[in-house]
């Protein structure tokens, strides 16, 4: 426990110092490609958070997620790739793989769908190389580049909200 308080006071700083050097620019690319960074702890239906996405008109092929759990049981089964803090260095370094490929692509949009600042969240959504962000509005407000104000709990309003705003934005 004393280590967890310890690496998260670390990874808000590893924070703190990417927010402060990052430029937020985003692109005007058309969004084919999503990327989902969920917090399961708090949300558990993921599987209907991408039907709806599905059924704005995105290519579920092109839709790639990853969750991030507070704690993993021995049993538990989770299909997507997934990420703990125990995943994480004290220095902000990540130890999987899948999660590696996952910050390294080029998502047209990432949907960081967490309303709870947690240092391990920040940093993923802070080294992804996505064009375009969008998150909640609980969240720091540089992480993201359009905020939205809705409950975790109401996916389909959160949904229905960030396509009405690519399409303003001339994203879709």
């Amino acid at each position: 426990m004393f280590y967890n308080i310890i690496k998260n006071f670390f990874l808000k700083k590893n924070v703190t110092k990417r927010l402060a050097t990052k430029n937020l620019l985003s692109s005007n690319d058309k969004v084919v490609t999503v990327g989902i960074l969920v917090d399961e702890s708090y949300f558990t239906g993921t599987n209907q958070l991408i039907e709806s996405i599905i059924s704005q008109g995105i290519e579920a092929g092109k839709i790639s997620v990853l969750v991030y759990k507070d704690k993993i049981k021995k049993k538990e089964v989770i299909n997507e790739p997934f990420l703990s803090l125990k995943n994480i260095s004290l220095s902000g370094e990540i130890n999987k793989k899948e999660v590696n490929e996952f910050i390294e692509t080029p998502f047209d949009l990432l949907v960081n769908y967490y309303d709870v600042n947690k240092s391990a969240l920040l940093l993923l959504s802070t080294k992804s190389k996505a064009k375009f962000k969008v998150g909640f509005d609980t969240v720091d407000k540089r992480v993201n580049h359009v905020i939205i104000k809705s409950l975790v709990e109401n996916f389909n309003e959160f949904v229905l909200e960030l396509f009405k705003y690519l399409k303003i934005l001339n994203k879709i």
